[in-house]
């Protein structure tokens, strides 16, 4: 687990620039990253317009792509799981919901279907009239425990399949 509560891409870059992620050799790594780009709950109006805390579809998944090219470039023999971003807000109208989907279109892209492997599993989490229930994700972007469960069963197919 590499990830820190609050990360946003530049966050993991830098990690991975400056010797955290050296001397490790997985076989996989599974990456989701991207949705503290999006935007910050809880920050006050004036940050939440400025440019530092929040990024559009397109920066974020630059964000994404830079630590994909990173990852490939330290550990090329592995291959990485890039999860869509997970859904946030309560309905499909949600800004942030729907610009974490517009990242996630331009993430896809990623994958080659041989290092690099696409997996958007947000549905998981959504009831199907698109909303996200606080059951799963109590205030509407981080999961419960009832949330990571759902998280590693949609993966674990994946994970397997890539292992073997």
């Amino acid at each position: 687990n590499f990830g820190i509560g609050g990360d946003r891409t530049e966050h993991v870059l830098w990690r991975l620039q400056n010797g955290n992620y050296d001397g490790l050799k997985p076989k996989l790594t599974v990456l989701m990253i991207g949705t503290n780009n999006t935007g910050h709950q809880g920050r006050p109006q004036k940050e939440l317009n400025d440019a530092i805390y929040n990024c559009t579809a397109e920066q974020t998944a630059e964000g994404v792509a830079a630590i994909v090219k990173l990852l490939r470039e330290k550990q090329p023999q592995m291959k990485i799981l890039l999860l869509g971003i997970f859904p946030r807000g309560a309905t499909t109208e949600d800004a942030m919901r729907k610009q974490n989907a517009a990242t996630n279109a331009i993430i896809s892209k990623l994958a080659d279907g041989q290092t690099v492997h696409y997996l958007d599993i947000g549905d998981t989490f959504l009831q199907p009239d698109g909303v996200l229930p606080k059951e799963i994700m109590p205030d509407l972007l981080h999961l419960n425990e009832a949330g990571y469960e759902k998280w590693s069963q949609a993966i674990l197919p994946k994970v397997t399949e890539l292992l073997k």
